[in-house]
């Protein structure tokens, strides 16, 4: 029952921590509680420093039973992914598909080898030599862009629809081909995979290709079993089955649970929708999943804000996260920029698009669930564990991303909208 009531206390924080949110700092709701966690995180070690109350050792030993790893790679993505693909417009998708496509895809990977070689030319220039797939196994972890935070300062705000669709068809589709990419390298880092053509290719096709699939198969399923009763409650009990028993098949079968929830969610927020739910159903759908998530999304940035308290840094961690911001920030550009030359010859974008895609892409819990799931154990550069090392660097970036990034891309929104509206848009309040 530990783990139960573990997980209850921390839900009612974070409800607690978005309430205050409202009357304190009126910010977005994720980045409030990874603040507000942060700052709780501060004080437990604080306190004990000062050997006023020792609490560090309570929480180092209470917020593990969660298993950051498991709940999210296992369970809470499911449902995130499925939630945030359900009012994903698939006209305005297809609208968009190269773009998202090659931002996904290709910018993934550049991003992965960039992390990837600058990282490794690093720890080399300093005297800490990391053999190279290591190096990239970070840059994949942490190449997935995660922007939960500020999707919904996107909406808020009513940024241009263009920027919109590209920034919400990324995350969704980025963060289902990163963990295929991870799951790749990873292989070959730890499970004595052969890096040759054949076997890489064998694996990403599996991944990839297996999880679209199921998806497509799910979604039509239950597209079928929704379209065939007329009781609300059993339609939206029939949405939960997706992200629960359809998530959980995905990864017993070994294929991408990621990709297969954003395609079953897509035909169920765009066919399913339509013609499976009555206008009073469509309203009790979108309300039921937007709680949900919102409900998980502030558990697991409760969960990133309060991670530090079970990190024990060393001098030489601050240099290394100082180091990592700066590259993942060069490397999301290389990500933005490279594809975007070869677009822009063909179709004309919003002058803020590419600034907006680059500082917009945070990292959030699923680089950290991913560091996370590196074995212990490996000792590189003399006496360093690959582990603590890789779980320190993301931790310093998804902070970074998710309060800094987070937090100030508000105002090229607003720049963004001037320079559509250079008069104003009346639908937009003055700060």
């Amino acid at each position: 029952m530990d783990v139960y009531y573990t997980f209850c206390f921390l839900a009612a924080v974070s409800v607690f921590l978005g309430f205050l949110n409202q009357y304190v700092l009126r910010t977005q709701t994720t980045i409030a509680i990874t603040a507000g966690s942060l700052a709780l995180s501060l004080i437990v070690i604080g306190l004990g420093k000062l050997e006023i109350v020792e609490l560090r050792d309570w929480a180092a030993q209470l917020l593990p039973l969660l298993n950051l790893e498991d709940l999210l790679l296992k369970g809470m993505l499911g449902f995130l992914l499925f939630a945030g693909s359900l009012h994903i417009d698939l006209l305005m998708l297809r609208n968009q598909k190269i773009e998202i496509t090659l931002l996904a895809i290709f910018g993934t990977l550049i991003s992965t080898f960039a992390v990837g070689y600058m990282m490794y030319y690093f720890f080399g220039f300093i005297g800490m030599p990391v053999a190279f797939v290591y190096c990239l196994l970070f840059g994949a972890l942490i190449s997935p862009t995660d922007p939960i935070a500020v999707l919904a300062i996107i909406k808020s705000m009513k940024a241009p629809e263009q920027i919109s669709i590209q920034v919400e068809g990324e995350s969704l589709f980025n963060d289902g081909f990163g963990i295929v990419v991870f799951a790749v390298i990873y292989a070959l880092a730890f499970d004595g995979t052969e890096p040759t053509l054949p076997a890489i290719s064998h694996l990403f096709m599996v991944e990839a290709l297996g999880g679209i699939a199921l998806g497509l198969a799910i979604g039509a399923l239950f597209h079928w079993l929704i379209c065939s009763t007329n009781d609300h409650s059993l339609e939206l009990l029939l949405t939960l089955v997706i992200p629960t028993a359809g998530f959980a098949t995905a990864n017993i079968l070994g294929v991408s649970g990621a990709l297969a929830m954003v395609v079953s969610g897509i035909i169920i927020g765009n066919y399913t929708r339509e013609r499976g739910f009555s206008r009073v159903s469509q309203h009790e759908l979108d309300h039921f999943w937007t709680i949900t998530e919102e409900f998980l999304n502030g558990i697991l940035f409760l969960l990133v804000g309060l991670f530090l308290i079970t990190i024990n840094l060393q001098p030489i961690d601050f240099v290394l996260i100082a180091v990592a911001i700066v590259v993942v920030l060069i490397a999301r550009a290389l990500a933005v920029k490279i594809p975007f030359l070869l677009l822009k010859r063909h179709r004309k974008y919003h002058p803020y698009t590419e600034r907006i895609l680059i500082w917009g892409g945070l990292r959030g819990g699923l680089a950290l669930a991913l560091a996370m799931s590196i074995p212990a154990g490996h000792v590189i550069a003399g006496d360093h564990d690959l582990r603590h090392l890789w779980i320190v660097m993301t931790y310093g970036v998804v902070l970074f991303s998710i309060v800094v990034q987070g937090s100030t891309i508000a105002p090229l929104i607003h720049r963004s909208r001037a320079a559509v509206f250079p008069e104003g848009d009346p639908a937009i309040p003055a700060d």
